[in-house]
């Protein structure tokens, strides 16, 4: 029997210099350079005399394409630097510690500056015809909690779900899965928390990026406030968003007639109406589902889940699309699938802004579960990071360079 021994004297290696770990990247590299991001870094981010002032579009584009193969912290980006990878960026992909050298100098100023490439970059995809044009469009509003780890991270803490993390607001296109809008929070930062001013900036970051059609916020209870519907009413924006089971809404529902609940279609073995009242002069539609037979000894009850809305339309219509903001789960998935989330680079501020300069605009689908990616159905259709993980070589014919 061989000695295991020998194995301690193997040595792996990567000596295939025109191998490239992760040649898909290319499609995000190809539509980085078409929406010309590393130039607008470059106009727009200004670190003044700060060390790591130089090439910022260089760098924040690094980091963009680390997080887009699957990385979560400024070490993984050395995966560009591996094999002929750097063949298929328009960059030259920077070192860890220059990167590290470079968000370390962020203040919450350069994260605004941040906020507006993401804007411009969104305005040039939609002008290249992402954008909704002058069909209306709904825009979707969630938070999610990432964990972390550690007792160093800044901005992390413990919030109602008891994980330590971050509690980021996000804001999607609900046609499409693109993110539109993130702000980072910490972990015990209240659902609504900030989200008046979170609206006000997504309504005007897609109205400036082409959006001229109709818009609707849809968002779940934890967001419901008078304050925000009143935002909602003067940027003439139509809302649709849960409420919670207060005493006044449970009156408000008993005070449907028995005559005015429409049936709808309900999975088996129980059944579910659509009713309608007022709740602070708005329309209240109301869901109310059961169970039948031996299982209803369960739940005897109707239970209820009611929204408030200004929208137009059948009862059971809105009912109907109220219920699609489930698909801002797929995109919260997708998020962390790719692991293209708020993650610790630094301080809150300095994660914030370059972490919304990664995961922010349209993609193409074939990136997999990155934002912007199309969603097909409950399963949301994305194939994983892998798609862009592939190990092909670079070649180099007479007039052009290929990967294959």
């Amino acid at each position: 029997m061989r000695s295991s021994h020998a194995l301690d004297r193997s040595e792996i290696t990567f000596d295939d210099d025109h191998a490239v770990a992760n040649a898909g990247v290319v499609l995000t590299a190809t539509l980085a350079e078409r929406l010309g991001l590393e130039q607008l870094v470059d106009a727009t981010v200004d670190l003044g005399d700060r060390t790591g002032a130089a090439r910022p579009g260089r760098k924040v584009m690094t980091l963009v394409q680390s997080m887009v193969l699957g990385g979560d912290s400024i070490d993984d980006a050395d995966v560009l630097r591996s094999g002929d990878t750097e063949a298929v960026l328009p960059h030259r992909p920077m070192a860890p510690s220059t990167l590290g050298t470079f968000l370390r100098s962020f203040t919450f100023g350069h994260v605004r500056q941040l906020d507006k490439v993401v804007a411009t970059a969104l305005r040039r995809a939609w002008a290249a015809g992402a954008g909704p044009g002058e069909a209306p469009m709904t825009i979707d509003l969630d938070s999610t909690v990432c964990e972390v780890h550690g007792h160093r991270k800044g901005g992390a803490s413990y919030g109602h779900t008891r994980v330590l993390g971050y509690h980021p607001l996000l804001a999607t296109r609900a046609d499409t899965g693109e993110v539109l809008h993130v702000r980072q929070r910490t972990g015990k930062a209240n659902t609504a928390r900030g989200a008046v001013r979170f609206v006000s900036e997504t309504v005007a970051r897609v109205r400036r990026a082409g959006a001229t059609g109709a818009l609707t916020v849809r968002a779940d209870s934890g967001f419901h406030s008078d304050a925000l519907i009143e935002k909602c009413r003067a940027l003439q924006v139509v809302f649709s968003i849960t409420v919670r089971q207060t005493s006044q809404v449970k009156e408000a529902i008993s005070a449907i007639p028995d005559g005015a609940w429409a049936p709808i279609d309900y999975t088996a073995g129980g059944e579910a109406h659509v009713g309608e009242g007022t709740y602070k002069g708005h329309r209240l539609i109301v869901r109310r589902t059961r169970l039948l037979g031996p299982q209803a000894e369960m739940w005897p009850d109707w239970r209820y889940h009611a929204f408030a809305t200004d929208r137009a339309g059948d009862a059971v219509d809105l009912d109907r699309d109220h219920r699609q903001h489930a698909v801002m789960e797929l995109a919260i998935r997708d998020l962390k699938g790719c692991r293209a989330e708020p993650r610790p680079l630094g301080a809150v501020l300095r994660q914030r802004g370059v972490g919304g300069a990664g995961r922010v605009g349209p993609q193409p689908p074939a990136v997999g579960g990155c934002p912007g990616a199309r969603h097909r159905g409950a399963g949301g259709g994305q194939d994983h990071p892998s798609a862009v993980s592939r190990p092909p070589r670079t070649a180099h014919p007479v007039r052009a360079e290929a990967v294959g």
